[in-house]
């Protein structure tokens, strides 16, 4: 199968590869551009763990073709700490207590982040709304809802605010 070539700026870098066009953004952010933070759950779009950002919208990697974030900026986790220091967001989940076996935690990162980004303060619903396509099977939502709450400007800091 012929290739194309692929340009994309992924945590703020530019690449070029090429790719055939029946090639997911997971497999070419996994497979042939080391991104091994991208993780491959289910591989149908339903689990979340492949949730990356594109443009600054959470994406499941699994179901968009590669050659569809031709031109995009696309985060993924290895994207979000700097400096040697976590992202507050990733901060958080490890203070409260939100990461478990680790498998889900990207995406719930990345989703997490898409909706701060955008909402600074949001309910406890539009926080469960934002993360209701990741799926965790190890924590049961209450300490990555309570990381989510965390940051929130201190007056509304706790759940049930």
């Amino acid at each position: 199968m012929k290739k194309q070539l692929l340009s994309m700026n992924v945590n703020d870098e530019t690449i070029e590869v090429a790719v055939e066009a029946s090639a997911s953004l997971l497999e070419v952010l996994r497979d042939e551009l080391g991104y091994i933070g991208v993780k491959e759950g289910c591989s149908e779009g339903a689990c979340g763990a492949c949730t990356v950002l594109m443009d600054g919208r959470p994406v499941r990697s699994c179901l968009t073709l590669a050659l569809e974030a031709e031109g995009s900026s696309i985060t993924t986790i290895e994207g979000l700490a700097s400096g040697g220091q976590l992202h507050p967001i990733q901060q958080a989940f490890v203070d409260r207590g939100a990461v478990q076996c680790g498998f889900c935690t990207p995406g719930m990162i990345l989703s997490a982040k898409a909706l701060l980004d955008h909402n600074p303060n949001p309910s406890d619903e539009e926080i469960k709304d934002a993360l209701a396509g990741n799926f965790c099977r190890c924590t049961g939502y209450a300490k990555i809802l309570d990381a989510v709450c965390s940051l929130r400007p201190a007056s509304s800091s706790k759940p049930g605010r």
